[in-house]
């Protein structure tokens, strides 16, 4: 009769101290590496202590800690007229770049690794091409390129096709990176089973690539949600860089709205990175585990040495299974 013999490695992994998981990692100070490691981070932190007065003197010197500079951050009035807008203009430019970016990416990435040359290099022209020349002239030729075909001026238009061009030829590299990472043995084995070429990318690599992909494709979001401040400065696109300028041009603030935005940015930066890692965190939960069984025969067959021919394999989702 076939047996189920859990595998008891997860429950001894999890186990060992985490002391010893670390020193597989990186090697643990002694006395002695402890002692100038707390010395360092003594002489840092007061490093640190006397550039933030000296920071905070100064801009009290010029008068930059009144609080005249800083109460119109928190105007309804500077918000609605200005920083909101604004705001609003930069999330609407990069969500419409990430959205037309992430599937052109994945269609040149996929196409890079095509078995047919006429698909595989065009595409890595495409690619080296676009990734090769810098976002502000993608956005400066979109935007001229935008008028001579309608004869309007679009500003909105050349920060999105700019961005898109850019980081569409890069998320090509990611997906093409990501998928290659995945190990040539599952390929092998879709294709011993009769697996078609398109079934082995949708079914089986492309899941597995996307969970390694997360951090580079996050990271790359990062980077078009910044990259639109550009847009404010080349083409006159009013983002909220560009409104910040407006508004501390109205209140004589230039600091302390540049000090907001920034924080605006690492907020938006964060709020990117923490969705990201939730849904890293959702992909391997819904792949689940796996178990290593081990499978002896069913009427007890043994070998030539008179022992049972046991095979050990991994069931995928056992755990699964388990809860259910």
């Amino acid at each position: 009769m076939t047996q189920l013999a859990p595998d008891a490695a997860p429950k001894a992994r999890a186990a060992k101290p985490a002391k010893d998981r670390a020193s597989v990692l990186y090697d643990i100070p002694g006395p002695r590496a402890r002692r100038v490691n707390l010395i360092v981070s003594v002489v840092f932190g007061l490093l640190l202590v006397l550039l933030a007065w000296y920071v905070l003197t100064t801009l009290a010197g010029k008068n930059q800690l009144v609080a005249e500079k800083w109460t119109p951050l928190v105007d309804p009035q500077n918000w609605t007229t200005y920083l909101l807008p604004g705001l609003w203009a930069t999330m609407e430019a990069a969500l419409l770049s990430v959205v037309i970016a992430l599937p052109i990416g994945a269609l040149l990435g996929i196409a890079r690794l095509s078995d047919h040359a006429w698909v595989r290099w065009p595409a890595a022209v495409i690619v080296e091409f676009f990734r090769a020349i810098p976002v502000i002239i993608l956005m400066l030729f979109a935007f001229e390129f935008w008028f001579l075909s309608f004869g309007t001026a679009s500003p909105f238009a050349g920060v999105v096709i700019g961005l898109v061009l850019y980081n569409g030829s890069v998320l090509a590299e990611v997906f093409r990176a990501g998928i290659l990472a995945v190990p040539k043995g599952q390929t092998e084995a879709a294709e011993a089973i009769g697996l078609r070429k398109g079934q082995i990318m949708t079914g089986i690599l492309l899941p597995q690539a996307i969970t390694s992909m997360l951090p580079a494709v996050v990271s790359q979001l990062v980077v078009i949600v910044k990259d639109t401040a550009l847009g404010g400065i080349l083409v006159g696109y009013v983002e909220l860089r560009r409104a910040a300028n407006t508004s501390a041009s109205n209140y004589g603030n230039l600091l302390q709205t540049y000090v907001l935005i920034a924080v605006v940015y690492i907020v938006i930066n964060l709020l990117l990175t923490s969705l990201a890692g939730y849904l890293e965190k959702r992909l391997r939960t819904r792949r689940g585990g796996r178990t290593r069984v081990a499978v002896t025969p069913v009427d007890g067959q043994t070998d030539l040495l008179g022992r049972q021919d046991v095979t050990v394999v991994d069931v995928p989702g056992v755990d699964e299974f388990k809860k259910k």
